[in-house]
């Protein structure tokens, strides 16, 4: 029964072959040193701030690097899955100039910090720590930060790595690993568990648009997955299933089952052939450089630099297919202040835009 179960719902794509898009990811900057994030600051639109896995996070406008925003390199463990892995800009930077970044500390552990600016740089002396977790193993260190427009700051945490999820940590309620966290940083309120049973949630998004949530969870050794929360759920606890299930299909049957939240499977999946491994999650396209791409959320793979889309319209997977072009070493998608998307490569230190 599972085995149809995953049959009606993997990502059914027409191959790139078959695909005719009116748009692409083009290059805009090069000579950045393996880029894992690049997003932009309220009241920003035009500046984009590309965040390094050592420790720096770069300043691009004009389609050139303008310089450094922030360097705590110093310390930062970087390599592998560990390193400075994103940013977020408090939705009033412009008035309070407070901006968060989740790193791995040269312990190895995860710390997300609040720093300030002085309106152009930030400031390493002015960082606070807001959540810190101990990281039993070097990969799976989740990473990604985002606002919602509540202004709440959420992160995503992966299980604590190894393989399998040996400590079942990820359906575990009394440990942060393989969970989705959200706390308000400017009311000092704690952190509220909103989903468990992840194992890799490099990256997630919302929609601009409508507020609804999209999760991109990385899988194990057969499936990757796109999960879905409407705006109105986001809330409510949530539980993805893993270690239990690695996309729709059971992964270990002698692993419990948590019975608290609601069990959300994914929308789709997509399997290990032609050297997928590892998904990498987007955005849904609001901007204004591609009609045609309007609605569509993109997302792709690190290790083969395939890019999908599909149109999002009521949380459904409709429409899909794999686009007729790549971003090699795919790690992260992101969005300037217009809703324009783009894409950076990690070994190849690229910056890229979906242009027409």
């Amino acid at each position: 029964m599972i085995a149809q179960l995953i049959a009606a719902t993997a990502l059914a794509v027409s191959p790139a072959s078959a695909t005719r898009a009116d748009y692409s990811f083009k290059p805009v900057v090069t000579g950045l040193a393996q880029p894992t994030y690049v997003t932009a600051a309220p009241g920003e639109p035009d500046k984009l701030y590309v965040v390094e896995q050592d420790g720096q996070i770069r300043t691009v406008e004009g389609g050139k690097i303008t310089g450094t925003f922030l360097d705590i390199s110093g310390r930062v463990r970087s390599g592998g899955e560990q390193g400075l892995l994103s940013v977020a800009f408090s939705p009033g930077y412009i008035q309070n100039h407070r901006f968060y970044v989740d790193y791995t500390d040269r312990n190895g552990d995860t710390r997300v910090s609040e720093f300030k600016s002085d309106g152009t740089r930030g400031l390493p002396s002015s960082e606070r720590l807001l959540l810190f977790v101990k990281q039993p193993y070097a990969n799976h260190n989740g990473g990604q930060l985002e606002f919602d427009a509540r202004g709440f700051l959420y992160v995503g945490m992966g299980d604590g790595g190894s393989a399998g999820d040996p400590g079942n940590r990820a359906q575990n309620l009394s440990t942060r690993l393989g969970k989705l966290l959200r706390t308000n940083p400017l009311r000092g309120s704690s952190w509220q568990i909103v989903g468990y049973g992840l194992r890799n949630p490099w990256r997630f998004s919302f929609d601009r648009a409508t507020g609804d949530l999209w999760i991109a969870d990385v899988g194990q050794g057969a499936w990757e997955e796109i999960d879905f929360r409407a705006k109105a759920k986001i809330g409510a606890l949530a539980n993805y299933g893993w270690s239990r299930y690695e996309g729709k299909a059971v992964y270990d049957s002698a692993k419990p089952l948590r019975k608290l939240g609601n069990l959300v499977f994914p929308i789709t999946v997509y399997g290990h052939d032609a050297g997928a491994c590892s998904v990498t999650g987007g955005y849904v396209y609001r901007g204004s450089a591609v009609p045609g791409a309007v609605g569509r959320y993109f997302y792709g793979d690190y290790c083969n630099g395939r890019i999908w889309s599909f149109n999002a319209s009521g949380g459904r997977a409709s429409a899909q297919r794999q686009e007729p072009f790549r971003v090699p070493s795919l790690s992260s998608f992101g969005e300037d202040g217009n809703g324009d998307l783009y894409a950076v490569s990690l070994e190849a230190g690229t910056l890229y835009k979906l242009t027409a």
